[in-house]
């Protein structure tokens, strides 16, 4: 039996996970090694087309801005502190689209949880103010996540960054999402987001870390825009 099988079973059986640290370990011996020119490819690409972005939905975003304002008392920008690659933790930035210190409330929030995992998904969140639905459902809240592409901590294809809490409820095999950098859009982000159930969301993030490269991200790149479109999985 595999490594990866033999802690799924445990995972059926209910049994304790491992320490932290050993899952990590294995990781480790997971990573895949990449040409450094696709790593460095992709990272100019990130910084152009971030900086693009930036100046191209600036004015968008400062509606945005005042729009949240105007409906919901608070600041209009959301921060947290989630994982990023090589499991370093960065400062996340979206558009605000709950009530202010909605964070407050992911404890009571939990039981209304529809995600199959570590994650919190709520379709139709009570803690959203009246413009957060359109926001979600545009995708127009992660705007501000240009500025973590461009800074670094993210890029434009890749995982979605989880929080530490989701991170430390992990499978083992599930860490190996970690060894590539978070991303904007990615598998998981154009089939269908919220509506695909967790072990297949883990597999898909997985699948990338193990093949990304260039003609990937431009593949995943092109069905971004139909699937904001479209608006699948989006709440």
């Amino acid at each position: 039996m595999t490594v990866p099988a033999a802690y799924a079973l445990l995972e059926q059986l209910a049994l304790p996970r491992p320490p932290l640290a050993q899952r990590r370990a294995y990781w480790r011996r997971a990573r895949r090694r990449v040409p450094t020119s696709w790593s460095i490819a992709k990272r100019i690409f990130d910084i152009v087309a971030s900086a693009l972005m930036l100046v191209l939905f600036a004015p968008l975003c400062a509606i945005i801005a005042v729009a949240i304002k105007l409906v919901s008392p608070g600041p209009a920008f959301f921060s947290q502190i989630r994982i990023g690659k090589d499991g370093r933790p960065f400062r996340f930035f979206k558009f605000r689209t709950m009530i202010d210190g909605a964070h407050l409330l992911h404890e009571r929030a939990l039981r209304f949880n529809e995600c199959d995992g570590p994650a919190l998904k709520i379709a139709n969140d009570p803690r959203m103010h009246g413009l957060g639905p359109l926001l979600r459902r545009a995708s127009l809240d992660e705007l501000p996540q240009l500025w973590n592409v461009f800074r670094g901590d993210m890029s434009l294809v890749g995982p979605r960054p989880a929080l530490p809490s989701e991170v430390e409820g992990y499978e083992p095999h599930y860490l190996v999402r970690q060894s590539v950098m978070p991303g904007l859009t990615g598998l998981w982000q154009v089939s269908g987001r919220a509506n695909v159930p967790f072990r297949r969301w883990m597999a898909m993030d997985v699948w990338y870390a193990r093949n990304w490269n260039p003609l990937v991200d431009l593949w995943l790149l092109l069905r971004t825009v139909p699937a904001v479109v479209r608006r699948d999985g989006a709440w």
